[in-house]
C-alpha cells in the first residue's frame, strides 16, 4: 500500500499494526510522503482534540542517587550528575504547586527516583490532594509498584500514573521489562488512566522498537500519548550517543499520533515548535529535580514554565485558553 493510501486508511478509523508504523517511519524527510504524513497527524490532532491545547506540570520531588542506573539518567547511583542531593518539603511542594495552579494547568505529576519511599510518597500526596482543584488530573510518576499500591494511589485521589516500558529496558536499565509491565498492568486494573511514552529515543533504536512500543501503548488504551528523545547528559554512561534531531523527533510524534490515536492528548518531549505541526497538543512544564538535567532546579535550567507553554501552544494556532 502507498503511502498515501496508508494515510488516507487512516482516516477511515484503520488501525495500523507494527509493519504499517515501521513503514511511516522510514518516510525520507525530503519527500512528499514526509508532508502528508505531518499533515495526518496534524489534521487528526486538530479535528479530534477540538483544537485544544493542554498544559501539564510535574514537580521532581528529590534529587538522589537511584540505585536503578539508568545510563540515560543523571540521578543514577553510579553516575549522579545533580550538585546537590536532598528532598523537597512538603511546604515547598505545596508554594510550588500554587505557582503552577495559579498559570493555569491541566494535569499534575508528583515524580520521584525508583528508590524514593512509597509511604513517604503517599503521605505528601495526601497533603497535595487538598490543594488541587478537582478539575485538576493528579498524576504518579515513581517506581515499579504491585496492585495494591496502585488502589491505594486511587483511594488518595490520584486520577492516573505515568509508566512505561522504556525503550532497551533491562539493558540501559537493571529493570527487567516484566516488572515494567506488571506495573502497567496494575495500573490498568485499579482503573487509573495510564500516561504512556516511547522513551528515551537515541539514534541506536531501530524503528522496530519505536514501533512495537507504540502498539503496546494503543493495546493499553492510552488516552495520552507521548514521545521522547534522550537528551545526552554529561557523565551518564550513554552521552557520547548522542541524540536524534528535531525534524526525526517530529516525523516519530506523527506516527505515534497515526498508530496509538490516543483520544485526549499528543506530546513530544523536549518542547520544539516544530512537533506541533505534527499532532502535538500538549506540553510539559516541569520543577525540582528532572532525570535530563544536571540542575537540581530543571525550571532555573531546561524546564519550561507554563506560561511558555501555554504562548508556544497560542503560537501553533492551539486554543490556550486556561
Amino acid at each position: 500500500m502507498s503511502i498515501t493510501n496508508l494515510l488516507l486508511s487512516v482516516q477511515e478509523g484503520k488501525l495500523l499494526d507494527q509493519k504499517d508504523a515501521i513503514t511511516l517511519l522510514n518516510v525520507d524527510y525530503d519527500t512528499n510522503d514526509f508532508y502528508r504524513l505531518l499533515s495526518a497527524a496534524n489534521y487528526l490532532s486538530r479535528t479530534e482534540y477540538n483544537n485544544k491545547g493542554l498544559v501539564f506540570a510535574q514537580i521532581g520531588i528529590n534529587a538522589e542517587p537511584c540505585s536503578i542506573n539508568c545510563k540515560f539518567c543523571s540521578m543514577g547511583q553510579n553516575h549522579y550528575s545533580l550538585p546537590v542531593t536532598g528532598r523537597k518539603t512538603i511546604d515547598e511542594i505545596v508554594l510550588e504547586l500554587d505557582l503552577l495552579l495559579s498559570s493555569g494547568i491541566n494535569d499534575f505529576f508528583l515524580m520521584t527516583t525508583a528508590d524514593y519511599p512509597v509511604d513517604d510518597f503517599m503521605n505528601i500526596a495526601r497533603v497535595v490532594k487538598k490543594h488541587l482543584p478537582d478539575n485538576i488530573r493528579f498524576v504518579a510518576n515513581i517506581g515499579d509498584f504491585d496492585r495494591s499500591t496502585a488502589k491505594e494511589l486511587k483511594e488518595i485521589g490520584f486520577t492516573g500514573v505515568y509508566h512505561i516500558n522504556r525503550l532497551r529496558e533491562g539493558v540501559d536499565t537493571t529493570i527487567k521489562p516484566e516488572t515494567r509491565i506488571n506495573t502497567l498492568n496494575a495500573i490498568s486494573d485499579a482503573g487509573l488512566e495510564l500516561y504512556y511514552c516511547v522513551e528515551p529515543i537515541g539514534p541506536e533504536h531501530t524503528y522496530d522498537e519505536l514501533a512495537a512500543e507504540m502498539i503496546r501503548a494503543r493495546d493499553y488504551r492510552v488516552d495520552v500519548m507521548a514521545v521522547m528523545r534522550r537528551t545526552p547528559v554529561k557523565g551518564t554512561p550513554l552521552f557520547e550517543k548522542g541524540r536524534i534531531s528535531a525534524i526525526e523527533l517530529t516525523k516519530i510524534a506523527a506516527v505515534a499520533r497515526l498508530v496509538t490515536r490516543p483520544r485526549r492528548a499528543m506530546n513530544a518531549h523536549e518542547v520544539t515548535q516544530m512537533t506541533l505541526l505534527a499532532g502535538i497538543n500538549q506540553l510539559y512544564a516541569e520543577c525540582g529535580a528532572n532525570p535530563r538535567d544536571t540542575e537540581a532546579q530543571t525550571e532555573k535550567s531546561r524546564g519550561f514554565s507554563v506560561t511558555q507553554a501555554w504562548n508556544m501552544l497560542w503560537e501553533a494556532g492551539y486554543d490556550s485558553t486556561k
